[in-house]
Order: C-alpha cells, then sequence, then structure tokens
C-alpha cells in the first residue's frame, strides 16, 4: 500500500524540507499553502524529483468548507493520508522586522488573536477531517510543530509563545480522545530552524549556534528526521509525547558564552 503525507505550509522552508523527506522514502505528499501556486509548484518539483504523487492545496483559515473539499478530492484520488504534519503557523510577529515580534503594549488585539486562530483553531479544524478518515482505517498520526519557546519565553512573542503552548496541550488533549481509534497524536518542538528568514535577520538573529550547548541550531532536516520518526511506524506506542530539537537550547540555564 503506498502511504500518504499531509503538510502544511510546505511550499518552502521547514515543511518542504519535511515533504522532502517523505518524499526520499517513497510516500505520496499533499501540501498546504496560503499560496495556491507555491503549493503546487512544490508539489510538481516533489514529483518530478522522486517520482511519487504529490498534490498542492490553497488554504485559507476561517474556510472549513475550502478544508473539507480539500480532503474530498484526496478522498478521490485513492490515496488515505495517514500523516498529518501541522507546519503552517502564525509566527506573531511584523513581517517587515522579525526581530521586533509583537509589542505588548500597541500590538492590536485582532493581531493577537490571530496568532492562536491559526496555530490552535485552524490546527484543531485540519486534523478533525483527518481523523474522520483515521478512524475508518484504525490508523494515523499526527505531528504538530510546536516550539521550545513554549517553556523557554522570548521577548515580544507572547501570542506566539502562548499559542505553542496551547498546541502542546492540544496534543496531549487529542493523544487522549483519539487513541482509541488508533490514532497518535506527537509534537516536535523546534529551537531556531536555519531559515532564509533567520538568515536576512544578520545581527540581529536572537540564537545561533554560539548559544547551543551543542555548538549548531537546526536545520531542516533536523526537523524533518523528527517528523518521520514521529509521523511512521517507527514510534507506533508513543503518543502524547513530546521532541525537543533544538540542539540543547532548552536544556541549560544560560549559554555556557555568558560566563566568558
Amino acid at each position: 500500500m503506498t502511504h500518504a503525507v499531509l503538510i502544511t505550509g510546505a511550499q518552502s522552508g521547514t515543511g518542504f524540507g519535511i515533504a522532502r523527506h517523505f518524499a526520499q522514502q517513497g510516500w505520496d505528499v499533499f501540501i498546504t499553502s496560503r499560496r495556491k501556486e507555491k503549493a503546487e509548484l512544490s508539489a510538481k518539483t516533489l514529483a518530478d524529483t522522486y517520482g511519487i504523487f504529490a498534490k498542492g492545496y490553497g488554504c485559507d483559515i476561517r474556510n472549513e468548507q475550502q478544508l473539507i473539499d480539500i480532503f474530498q478530492d484526496i478522498d478521490r484520488t485513492g490515496r488515505f493520508v495517514e500523516t498529518v504534519v501541522l507546519n503552517a503557523a502564525n509566527m506573531g510577529f511584523d513581517p517587515q522586522d522579525p526581530a521586533a515580534g509583537q509589542d505588548f503594549w500597541t500590538v492590536p488585539v485582532e493581531a493577537f488573536g490571530e496568532v492562536f486562530e491559526t496555530n490552535l483553531v485552524w490546527n484543531f479544524t485540519m486534523i478533525r477531517q483527518a481523523a474522520l478518515r483515521m478512524r475508518e482505517k484504525g490508523k494515523g498520526a499526527v505531528v504538530f510543530i510546536s516550539s521550545n519557546t513554549a517553556y523557554r519565553a522570548i521577548p515580544n512573542r507572547a501570542a506566539y509563545s502562548a499559542s505553542k503552548g496551547g498546541i502542546n496541550a492540544l496534543s496531549k488533549a487529542l493523544a487522549l480522545d483519539l487513541g482509541p481509534y488508533g490514532i497518535r497524536c506527537n509534537v516536535v518542538l523546534p529551537g531556531t530552524i536555519k531559515t532564509q528568514r533567520w538568515v536576512e535577520m544578520g545581527d540581529k538573529q536572537i540564537v545561533n549556534g554560539k548559544l547551543t550547548p551543542i555548538g549548531d541550531i537546526s536545520d531542516f532536516e533536523d526537523i524533518a528526521n523528527a517528523c518521520w520518526f514521529l509521523g511512521t511506524d517507527l514510534s507506533k506506542n508513543i503518543t502524547g509525547t513530546e521532541l525537543i530539537v533544538d540542539g540543547g537550547m532548552s536544556c541549560q540555564l544560560f549559554p555556557r558564552v555568558l560566563k566568558k
């Protein structure tokens, strides 16, 4: 049987790295993005490169019917999405200056709430559509992408940190509710990742390899490996747990470099 995975926000960056890893292992891949054309292009790249079936979809939050339509379209391909990786997120900062975050005193309440709407409400909506199919098959895996900032806060990112903490709690709750149907729910907690945005921040980078015990931060493959483990039968008896992938950043009281 051909395995299939759906990854949200996978048109580029970390999400595409996760999609690529599954494709390399022969899995069919479905990608969602806010921008349909980019999702379709990324899916075509995976299909052409790895000889698997891949399809991209535009996906907007607040549009549950669109999500229903996406899963019905997947049904028509005859494929069963047995793993969902929830990578898409509202990062809770100003796109023009990621280092600035959201200022507590001035951030509009609507902007604060949008972080939760994307990171929690929309993830719940996505999972429910996937779980309806998983329940029929008696098998499935949900992998949330959270963040180590759920436990170690950073300045001006209250909405982001709180929403990621909510993801950790939601995963545990769903592990309990969906476990009887053979559906597992787990969380990957990355630290800083070598994204294009991180590179472009230059001297405004909040975290780099100098600050971590292992001397490096994560690349896309580090996160993809964790998702592969939790999203496949390699972890068939693991549910309701968290896997931190941050070079040891969150295990220390303070970085060693501060002692110098």
